[in-house]
C-alpha cells in the first residue's frame, strides 16, 4: 500500500480536531513540556489529553514518512527499511510462538501496521488497543482494505485500566508504544492481568541507555527533545523498565538492547546528512520540501493553521532521536520477553 501524499497529509493533520482548532491543540500540546514551561508532573497527571492531542496532531505525518508501521528497526546490510520493520514485526511474533487460533493483544497498536502483518504472519486473532479515536478509525479502514476486518478488530481504551477480564488473551506484544505510560508498573501490571498464566508479553520499550548521565545538560536536552516530539510523559531508563515488568511479577525470560551490534542502526534513517530515496521524506531535502509544501498548503487554506509547528515539533523529535542514538544514551530497540507465571507457581529456565 502506497504512502500518502502531500495533499492527503494536509487535510488529515489534525486527526478528530476541528481544523480550526489544530493551532490551539498544538499551543495546548506545547504547554505540556519543558521547553514551553510545562513539568513532568503535569505532564503524568494529565497524560491521555496530552497523549490524545499528539497523536491526532502526528498520525498523519507519520503515516506520510513512514508507513502504517510507527517503529523503527535496526537493519541487516542491503535491508530496506521496509523489509526491517517487516522482519520485525516477524520476530515478535516468533518470540512468541504465536498459532492459528490465539487470541493476541496488541498494546498501543497505533494505526494498525504491525498488527496487520503479524495477524497474516501467524495466522491468530488479534486485538488492537488504543485510546485515540482517529488512529481507530484509519486502522478499521486499513484492515477492511486488507481484509482483516473479519479477525483483527480494536478496542479504544487506555491501557492503564483495560476493559478486558482477566487471563484473557494468549500472548501481548507491544511495539514502541509503552513508552507513552505514565506509570511503567501500573501499564505492566495491567498486561499481566488480562495474560492467561503461562502466557507471555514481548516488547520493544523506548528507554536511555545505562550510559545516559543525568547530571549531563546535553544529555538532559536530548531527552527533552524526545518527550516533546513523541508525546512523552518522561523517557525511562532500561533498568526502571525491568524493574517494573519484575515487580508486577513477570518473570523475564530475557531481555538485549537488540539495536546495540547491529550493522545498520535503527536511528540512521533519521540522517538528515544522508540522502535516500526509500526514505526521502526524513532526509533534509525531504523535510525542506514538506515543510514549504505545507506552507503553501496552509497559506492556502488547505491546511490547517499550526501545521507547520506540528512538522517542527517532528523535526525535533527526529533531531533528539538521532542523537540520543547517535551517543548512545537512547534507544528504540530495547527488546524483552516476559512470562507470567503458571498459578502453580511453576516457571520456566531463561535458558530454554
Amino acid at each position: 500500500m502506497s504512502k500518502p501524499g502531500t495533499l492527503d497529509l494536509a487535510n488529515s493533520v489534525g486527526g478528530t480536531i476541528a481544523k480550526e482548532e489544530v493551532n490551539n491543540a498544538v499551543e495546548k500540546y506545547e504547554k505540556y513540556h519543558c521547553y514551553y514551561g510545562g513539568d513532568e508532573k503535569e505532564r503524568k497527571a494529565n497524560y491521555a489529553d496530552m497523549v490524545n492531542k499528539y497523536f491526532d496532531l502526528v498520525t498523519s505525518f507519520y503515516e506520510y514518512g513512514w508507513g502504517e508501521s510507527f517503529h523503527f528497526a535496526s537493519r541487516w546490510k542491503g535491508e530496506s527499511l521496509k523489509e526491517g520493520i517487516k522482519r520485525q514485526e516477524h520476530f515478535i511474533a516468533l518470540q512468541l510462538c504465536l498459532k492459528p487460533g490465539q487470541k493476541v493483544l496488541d498494546v498501543g497498536c497505533g494505526i494498525g501496521g504491525p498488527l496487520r502483518e503479524i495477524a497474516q504472519f501467524s495466522m491468530t486473532s488479534i486485538t488492537g488497543l488504543n485510546n485515540n479515536e482517529y488512529q481507530i478509525t484509519r486502522g478499521k479502514e486499513l484492515n477492511r482494505k486488507a481484509g482483516l476486518d473479519k479477525i483483527c478488530d480494536y478496542v479504544k481504551a487506555d491501557f492503564m485500566k483495560m476493559p478486558f477480564p482477566d487471563n484473557s488473551f494468549d500472548a501481548a506484544y507491544a511495539l514502541e508504544a509503552t513508552c507513552h505510560a505514565p506509570d511503567a508498573v501500573g501499564c505492566y501490571k495491567e498486561i499481566h492481568r488480562v495474560l492467561k498464566p503461562g502466557q507471555c508479553f514481548a516488547a520493544f520499550e523506548w528507554c536511555m541507555t545505562d550510559s545516559f548521565d543525568p547530571n549531563n545538560e546535553e544529555h538532559l536536552n536530548i531527552k527533552k527533545e524526545i518527550e516533546l516530539g513523541n508525546g512523552l510523559t518522561d523517557v525511562r531508563t532500561r533498568a526502571q523498565c525491568l524493574e517494573a515488568l519484575k515487580q508486577v511479577g513477570f518473570e523475564v525470560m530475557w531481555d538485549k538492547d537488540i539495536g546495540s551490534n547491529s550493522p545498520v542502526q535503527w536511528y540512521l534513517p533519521l540522517d538528515t546528512s544522508d540522502f535516500s530515496l526509500s526514505s526521502f521524506r526524513t532526509t533534509a531535502v525531504g523535510r525542506f520540501v514538506t515543510r514549504n509544501m505545507l506552507m503553501a498548503l496552509e497559506y492556502v487554506g488547505l491546511a490547517p493553521k499550526g501545521s507547520q509547528r506540528v512538522q517542527a515539533f517532528l523535526e525535533k523529535a527526529a533531531d533528539g532521536l538521532f542523537a540520543g542514538g547517535r551517543k548512545g544514551i537512547f534507544t528504540a530497540n530495547y527488546f524483552f520477553l516476559v512470562r507470567k507465571p503458571q498459578l502453580d507457581g511453576s516457571s520456566r529456565s531463561t535458558d530454554e
